[in-house]
């Protein structure tokens, strides 16, 4: 099979970018935080009001909340496409097989079950039956006489999965001889509800009743009591189980059902495009923060593994290929402090299709995070079948304290060696753990992990070690295994990272607890550090395929840049200066960071120093916008306004619709008396954007001026 891993470094979003991921992440959080707004379902279309009466007994309470928050009809038509294709059993084939029999049972039964009712056949008891559990397996209808109202009994084989007795009876009864067949509950309404004269009989006496029923209608007695055919409980009292049974029964329809997409919908309309909104999938998702020994830095190393894989097939080549895209979005609080994209394209031999369709694709990344506490959101999506699923993560990566900490116990079912010189997702030195987001392994497995002890003293790792504890979560005899590893096992480091391989087959099928503890010299808790996994009762289990992409540790400059982009964002502008001269340092030649350092120093008001950074990419014409930008801005600081002017005016003919230009150029030309060309500039930037209070200011002194 062709390898899934890419040895090609895929660079961090250029700043040309920044603006559309910038809006991306903006959107995001918008759309996340925004008060909800809910529409009446009297004021919807009747094509919406009577979609809402189709999925009645079969539409979660999420759901119908986020329908109601939909205000536009665009969205309303592909929520209900979504809401269809998250319940098609067989997606992908031309036919929604569970659409056309609801809607199949939903017609049915209003037609059949009108007559005799005030109520529309779908609103009835009978109605509402057969929708969800569809035609019984036998049916039997009983008239009734002057003695037994009429009833009808409807057998089923319920599904024990979702609470349902193996098989069961529901009986409807005509009370008074008139209007609709009503559910008949054994102990809301009991069986005196059925006998004509029971205003005669003592209404706690069920065995004196229940025997009047047996000698009118056996079949009718023997649900009377429970919709367990023939199940007489203690005293001949109504089962106390049959209400949660018909609970569950009326509630199937929602049993199992993830309603993740549901809220997925309504936070993504509007960042993914219409053909992707109708199809999210699930996914299941791994999330560590790794401190990396050579460049000092942490990284977020994460990995999603979507429950479908779709594929296009190339005849010419037998083979098979789609493209995941990747979006990562780093926020704290409602501030973006870091955003980047990447492809993942994937080819597959036509031969070893079957197989990795059956264990699946995981795409795996990592990138440098700085300490502090994050939201991780990544959008994952397959092109080839226009599909989405994201991961949610919250990250607390822990600054340098000088406290000695555990960081990240990393588990997996098996470690790799890699090539020296490179970084890739879930690394400890010059091997990688192969983890499954699934968190599940098999006795064919091995249980690999590793962790990193940061701050570590010399006194510490002369006398201290770990202790690891793997305890098993039966309630009888647990199995447990522990280790205890000198930290003085290898050399002194300030992070020091441990690896621990273990045959799986040592731990029988449970869910574990994985402890790892730090302990001084007297055996005293320094810090501690827990995670969990579960053993299969299988004997070996598919893994999915890993794909993920390998940078050389000769680029680690873009590793700082990145950093020093993130240290920016947060306002730590000692610590940001400091990453963007060793990114520099590491790379004068890389010139697609340039503008981004040289605005930083824009910031801190090193005016020259920008000017002076930003002439080496004078020339470059993909960053000819950039450098003449960013050399306008300088120029202004520097109160040179003509020859801003004149730069600023080179940038706005590459590209006229950037507000920052638009702003500078603006007060360039105030500076200089220029009235009615500052007014023309800013009038264009609050066009493009009028949510600019301070331009929005400065442009109506210049025309009151005027």
């Amino acid at each position: 099979m062709k390898p899934l891993i890419s040895s090609k470094f895929a660079r961090i979003v250029s700043p040309v970018l920044i603006g559309a991921l910038f809006f991306f992440c903006a959107s995001l959080f918008a759309a996340a935080q925004a008060a909800p707004k809910k529409v009446n379902p009297k004021n919807l279309s009747m094509k919406y009001q009577d979609w809402l009466k189709l999925t009645t007994y079969i539409i979660t309470s999420k759901e119908k909340d986020v329908f109601l928050q939909l205000l536009n009809d665009r969205d309303r038509d592909l929520f209900i496409e979504a809401f269809w294709n998250h319940r098609d059993p067989t997606p992908g084939t031309p036919e929604n097989e569970f659409k056309a029999e609801h809607i199949k049972r939903f017609q049915e039964a209003s037609k059949r079950f009108r007559y005799g009712s005030t109520r529309e056949g779908w609103l009835t008891d009978r109605g509402r039956i057969y929708i969800i559990l569809g035609p019984p397996q036998s049916q039997t209808y009983y008239e009734g006489s002057n003695d037994l109202y009429p009833t009808e009994i409807w057998s089923y084989y319920g599904d024990v999965n979702k609470g349902l007795p193996v098989h069961f009876q529901l009986m409807f009864y005509q009370w008074h001889n008139s209007g609709e067949m009503k559910l008949y509950d054994p102990v809301s309404d009991g069986p005196g509800r059925l006998i004509v004269n029971s205003q005669t009989m003592n209404p706690s006496d069920y065995e004196v009743m229940y025997e009047t029923i047996y000698d009118l209608q056996p079949d009718v007695a023997l649900i009377c009591l429970s919709i367990i055919p023939g199940e007489i409980p203690f005293g001949f009292k109504p089962s106390t189980q049959t209400p949660i049974y018909i609970a569950n029964i009326l509630d199937s329809p929602k049993k199992g059902l993830n309603e993740s997409y549901a809220t997925h919908f309504l936070n993504y309309r509007g960042v993914v495009s219409t053909e992707y909104l109708t199809n999210y999938i699930e996914s299941e998702t791994y999330v560590a923060v790794v401190q990396d020994p050579l460049t000092g830095a942490a990284f977020c190393d994460f990995a999603i593994a979507p429950k479908k894989l779709s594929v296009d097939l190339y005849e010419p080549k037998n083979e098979y290929s789609c493209l995941f895209q990747v979006d990562v979005s780093l926020r704290a609080g409602d501030k973006v402090v870091f955003q980047y994209s990447k492809d993942f394209p994937l080819t597959i031999p036509e031969r070893q299709f079957a197989e990795t369709q059956a264990m699946g694709i995981c795409i795996a990344d990592s990138f440098p995070v700085i300490e502090g506490k994050y939201h991780l959101t990544v959008l994952l999506r397959n092109a080839t079948g226009k599909e989405f699923t994201t991961l949610e993560a919250d990250l607390d990566v822990p600054s340098d304290s000088g406290r000695p900490r555990i960081i990240a116990p990393v588990v997996g079912y098996k470690v790799s060696d890699i090539p020296a010189g490179v970084h890739v997702p879930f690394q400890a030195g010059e091997k990688k753990m192969n983890v499954d987001p699934n968190y599940t392994y098999s006795s064919a497995d091995q249980i690999a992990l590793f962790f990193d002890i940061t701050g570590l003293t010399e006194d510490l790792w002369k006398t201290g070690s770990v202790g690891i504890l793997f305890k098993g979560n039966r309630v009888t005899n647990p199995h447990q295994k522990s280790l205890t590893v000198p930290l003085n096992a290898q050399g002194f480091r300030k992070t020091l990272k441990l690896i621990q391989v273990l045959p799986a087959a040592e731990f029988p099928p449970d869910y574990y607890d994985l402890t790892i503890t730090l302990k001084d010299a007297k055996g005293k808790m320094v810090d501690e550090n827990l995670t969990n996994f579960a053993m299969s009762t299988q004997k070996t289990l598919s893994h999915p395929v890993i794909a993920s992409k390998s940078s050389s540790l000769a680029n680690s400059f873009i590793f700082f840049y990145a950093l020093a982009y993130q240290y920016d964002q947060v306002n730590q502008d000692e610590k940001a200066e400091a990453m963007y001269k060793k990114a520099y340092s590491l790379n004068p030649a890389y010139q697609q960071k340039v503008p981004e350092y040289a605005s930083f120093l824009l910031k801190m008001k090193k005016f020259d120093e920008a000017l002076s950074l930003i002439e080496t990419i004078k020339g470059d014409p993909k960053l000819n916008f950039q450098y003449f930008l960013t050399k306008g801005r300088a120029l202004i600081g520097r109160e040179k306004y003509q020859e801003a002017i004149q730069n600023l005016s080179e940038g706005n003919k590459i590209y006229n619709s950037d507000t920052v230009l638009l702003n500078a150029l603006g007060m360039a030309y105030f500076r200089t008396g220029k009235m009615t060309e500052a007014l023309n500039a800013l009038n264009a930037s609050l066009k493009l954007n009028p949510n600019q209070p301070e331009i929005k200011k400065l442009a109506q002194e210049i025309q009151g001026k005027k």
